[in-house]
């Protein structure tokens, strides 16, 4: 074997012509698994600390830039519109902590935050000073700098932070920092009377809490697979040596986590795998005493439990002490439980308590348990429930998210029609309502209206965030849309598209945003007031201080977009597709007014995996595309959350395709409806969404010119077949067993992206543009993926295969491999700004867009 081609990882020196992509070395690696044998050529990447991938790496390096150089003109133009929108000296607004009241500035040019803090003015001061941005930090009366990211960053190509904790007086702080991309976190304490770091050090954790009298630290270690599986304890002042490690994980699908519980009365270890979680406390009075078990894990149960009363509501007026316990033992979009703790002595049981919130058990897999048939319901029927407060009744995909109790509040959060809602009561009708057995009269709490009675049921009114039903409709015919379908756009524009979607009426345009609302900046117990926040995929974010009891509402900040922007220029809707399987699937759109006429140009992205939800949000780069013509469309395939429990469970394991289906389908629609045009159509996803981005080439490639995929999990059967790798077991839950089980081995093989990828099947030609073209007529996607060597959840070897695989067969396809990074890719504000905007230039290239 030719020792040159062995060093190098390159067959001939293609990687220095313009224009050409590197040549890999093929290797055979034999896989055999339940009696199939998958040749893989391309294994050897692998081998992170080879001098022959170092070469390969740099080779593809060097092609990504070279085929990058002739956009530069647009990167440049789309970051200086970029800086030109933002606000780059800036800050946060203060939020109290105990003594303190804690912000973040941003100066111009910087390219991390600096934390800071001012003495509130008294027990009573619940008003957030009045500080000038423009102030160097440090420089306001009594202002102090907590934490200066940038001065911590200086000599590191890469800085992230793990996170920040304090001790209640304020004094300590302990906090861990990434340099590397790995998400293995160096923690230490800083005494800020000073300045000065202790000589405390906690190495490469995945994190770490302080007891709130600054004497004791809980921090998590990682094992070999980068799993955390233990809990340690260590003493401030002493030496890493006296360290105790305090429980240990032994099921390798657990994931273990460690806090101090909202009222800083228990250290909390959290511990669970997709499926099944566990929770063990310790009062933080007795640091060295033994964690107990709140209630023994059962599979398939998911639960967690907070700490809380209603003072003075007990008899002679002392205080009730509550258990918040939320769970899915008894439905699988989760309840809420509430536990007299004058009434209840251990051992607990789930389902103790008064039951005061339960989601939909609608098209839910353990549905019927809850209600005779629900399994078989559609999961967008509305539900009701007697047991839900009236702001639930009616909602559909209802599940669940949590509840949080304050002094003189308490917040619930759930997920309705797609989208994420808030629901308040006073601290006092909650225990009323409580005492006396009746649903408690939240109230929701809605953009632009405040406080509202009832959210669903009704007809949609103004920022409910429950979307017009609209269903695009477009012609089917026998074969059209399946995988080798004809020319791509031969089939633009035999549909019709829905008049209602561009109109407007008398409320004008904020009926027609999706909002995404959340509450944030609460860590205070005492705090009077609740803040929230909320925002639309066209309306900049707003921060909200609201007073429950009253029912004031105070804009506590709204984001500054600088330049030529007017959010009524845009508009955005939520439409539904009917998949092929009869589904419903919902599509948020968003577009410039006055580019009415279709198709446009359309970027799609999608997630679809870990319940997650792709729920709307403000983007200040979205704006180059969409003033651009591009329409923005967001698929919510199934396997996210966004319609409960029930579209999670039908998107994973080996309801994976639905997935991938639901995103084709949502495409098709658009194009044939006539809104989009499958020859400027570009889709992106990235992680999970990735593995949805190379399985939706694989499947349907006419229905798009360009994938972008970054840090794609492409070669999930790899992965998921070897248990040593990070993360492998305790993804079986979210993917199944392939290594144990031949049916989801088959079923896995069946799409992972990179065992499908075209490859020794297709016979090219060349067409017009001079692009290679297999035979069948149907051109792959121009593929832009994206890595990082140290990435530790999606390999930096998946994506770097699948891209080679793809070259060798002739298809468009380069990567970007940040050698200084990880999962989240590079750091720094400027330096992700430009990386984003080099992948829309990219996207925009490919639409037929260069300006």
């Amino acid at each position: 074997m030719d020792t040159e081609k062995e060093t190098s990882g390159l067959r001939s020196a293609n990687h220095a012509d313009v224009g050409r992509p590197p040549v890999a070395f093929e290797q055979p690696h034999v896989r055999e698994v339940h009696g199939d044998v998958f040749v893989d050529p391309y294994e050897w990447m692998r081998d992170k600390d080879s001098a022959r991938l170092r070469d390969y790496v740099r080779a593809q390096n060097e092609y990504y830039a070279d085929r990058m150089r002739p956009l530069s003109g647009l990167k440049d133009t789309l970051f200086e519109e970029f800086k030109g929108h933002v606000q780059e000296t800036d800050m946060s607004v203060p939020t109290r902590i105990d003594d303190y009241w804690y912000f973040a500035r941003t100066r111009e040019g910087s390219q991390y935050g600096v934390q800071c803090r001012i003495h509130i003015r008294g027990r009573d001061d619940w008003h957030p000073p009045v500080i000038d941005m423009h102030d160097e930090p440090g420089a306001a009366p009594d202002e102090e700098i907590v934490f200066d990211m940038n001065a911590e960053a200086q000599g590191h190509d890469f800085f992230q932070l793990g996170g920040l904790d304090l001790s209640r007086d304020g004094r300590f702080l302990l906090y861990g920092v990434d340099t590397t991309g790995d998400e293995r976190y160096d923690y230490r304490i800083r005494d800020l009377s000073d300045h000065h770091d202790l000589p405390d050090l906690m190495p490469g954790v995945g994190g770490a809490c302080m007891t709130a009298d600054g004497r004791w630290v809980f921090y998590v270690r990682l094992d070999e697979a980068w799993r955390p599986c233990a809990v340690v304890r260590h003493r401030v002042g002493t030496a890493a040596r006296q360290d105790v490690e305090v429980f240990r994980e032994r099921d390798e699908r657990f994931w273990v986590g460690v806090s101090l519980s909202f009222d800083e009365r228990h250290v909390v270890i959290g511990t669970g795998s997709k499926t099944t979680s566990e929770v063990l406390l310790l009062p933080v009075d007795d640091p060295e005493g033994e964690f107990r078990v709140f209630l023994p894990r059962t599979e398939g149960v998911e639960y967690d439990v907070s700490f809380a009363s209603f003072e003075g509501a007990g008899q002679g007026g002392s205080d009730i002490p509550l258990a918040l316990v939320y769970h899915n033992a008894f439905n699988p979009n989760f309840e809420i439980d509430v536990v007299d703790m004058r009434m209840h002595e251990p051992p607990f049981s789930l389902g103790e308590g008064t039951c005061i919130a339960v989601g939909s058990p609608y098209g839910c897999e353990r549905g019927d348990a809850v209600e005779r048939g629900a399994s078989r319901r559609h999961v967008g029927e509305p539900y009701f429930n007697s047991i839900n407060p009236e702001v639930l009744q009616g909602a559909k995909g209802l599940s669940i998210d949590g509840i949080a109790m304050y002094r003189h509040f308490v917040q619930l959060g759930y997920q309705a029609g797609g989208l994420p809602h808030v629901a308040v009561i006073t601290k006092e009708q909650a225990a009323a309502d409580f005492l006396a057995g009746r649903p408690w009269a939240f109230l929701g709490l809605e953009p632009h209206k405040g406080l509202v009675r009832s959210s669903f049921g009704c007809e949609p009114d103004e920022g409910s965030g429950y979307p017009d039903d609209i269903v695009l409709d477009f012609p089917r015919t026998a074969g059209q849309g399946e995988e080798n379908g004809g020319e791509a756009g031969s089939d633009i524009g035999n549909g019709q598209v829905p008049g209602d979607l561009w109109g407007t009426d008398s409320q004008g345009t904020r009926r027609r945003r999706l909002y995404c609302i959340g509450t944030g900046g609460n860590p205070s117990y005492d705090a009077p007031r609740l803040r929230y926040s909320f925002s639309s995929y066209s309306s900049p974010g707003e921060l909200h201080e609201i007073d429950v009891c009253t029912g004031e509402d105070v804009l506590l900040k709204r984001m500054k977009v600088l330049g030529d922007f007017d959010p009524e220029r845009y508009r955005e809707r939520r439409v539904w597709v009917e998949a092929r399987d009869g589904e419903l699937v919902p599509v948020s759109l968003v577009w410039r007014e006055g580019i009415r006429k279709g198709p446009f140009a359309m970027f799609v992205t999608g997630y679809g995996a870990y319940e997650v939800n792709s729920d709307p949000g403000f983007s200040v780069s979205r704006l180059g595309m969409l003033d651009r013509g591009v329409l923005y469309a967001v698929v919510h395939v199934r396997g996210g959350g966004e319609m409960g429990r029930a579209w999670y469970e039908q998107g994973r394991r080996l309801n994976k395709r639905n997935t991938f289906e639901d995103f084709v389908d949502a495409t098709r629609a658009l194009q044939r409806c006539g809104l989009a045009d499958s020859r400027r159509t570009v889709a992106n996803g990235g992680s999970a969404g990735g593995l949805l981005m190379g399985a939706v080439a694989n499947m349907a490639p006419e229905c798009y010119a360009g994938i972008e995929a970054d840090v794609p999990f492409v070669d999930a059967l790899t992965s998921i077949l070897d248990p040593s790798l990070p993360l492998t077991v305790t993804e079986w839950d979210e993917w199944g067993d392939p290594l144990h089980d031949r049916l989801v081995y088959e079923y896995m093989k069946s799409y992972t992206p990179y065992e499908n990828a075209p490859y020794g099947l297709w016979s090219y030609g060349r067409d017009d543009s001079g692009s290679r073209r297999p035979a069948g007529g149907v051109r792959f996607p121009r593929i832009l993926a994206t890595t990082s060597m140290n990435d530790t959840r999606v390999l930096y070897v998946e994506p770097l295969k699948w891209v080679a695989r793809l070259q060798s067969q002739g298809v468009d396809a380069m990567i970007r491999v940040e050698t200084e990074a990880g999962h989240g890719g590079v750091s720094g504000r400027y330096a992700q700004w430009r990386e984003v905007c080099e992948e829309n230039a990219w996207c925009l290239h490919v639409m037929g867009i260069d300006v």
